[in-house]
Parts: C-alpha cells; sequence; structure tokens
C-alpha cells in the first residue's frame, strides 16, 4: 500500500453504528495504528470476489480470525446473558 505522503488524503464522513466503532478502536489500538489507518487498510484488503481466488492457507487464516472474533463475541453476549439471569434470581428470590 502506498504510503500517506504519497497519496492526497480526503475527508469523508462516514456514519458506523457504535458496535462498529467499538470494534475499529479495538482493531486500532491492537495493531497500534489510528482507526482511519484501519479503515483504509479495510478498503484496500475489500474485494468481494476475492475469495474464490485465495489459496489455501490464506483461506484458514482468515476463517481462523473470524472464529476468535466471533468466539470473543459469544462469550462477551455468554458474561451479559448470565448476569442479566443471576440479577432476575436475585429479584425473584426478593419477591
Amino acid at each position: 500500500m502506498p504510503t500517506q505522503n504519497a497519496k492526497r488524503l480526503v475527508r469523508k464522513q462516514i456514519l458506523v453504528t457504535e458496535e462498529q466503532i467499538g470494534k475499529l478502536d479495538r482493531i486500532a489500538g491492537e495493531r497500534g495504528v489510528p482507526v482511519t489507518e484501519v479503515v483504509r487498510q479495510a478498503i484496500d484488503a475489500y474485494d468481494p470476489e476475492g475469495v474464490g481466488q485465495m489459496d489455501t492457507p490464506e483461506l484458514m487464516e482468515l476463517v481462523g480470525r473470524r472464529l476468535k472474533e466471533a468466539l470473543r463475541e459469544t462469550r462477551r453476549a455468554n458474561k451479559r446473558v448470565n448476569g442479566v439471569l443471576a440479577a432476575l434470581d436475585q429479584l425473584e428470590g426478593a419477591a
């Protein structure tokens, strides 16, 4: 990818969900880069027909990353559900 200095950057306002902002912040923090760099990398990497052209190791890496992400999100959701269930149990016990 060309460096930022090699190409003129243009400001573009976009609308994203709070969850997407959180995800961008997390990825940027993990990689030690600005959120804008994560967005540029995602745009550069996006190729709707590219999956069919990927080699097996690349596909396995992609699947592995997505699976880990799904597991993290599932664990986070399970913690929230367990918290809500515990709170409901306390309410029922108090009634």
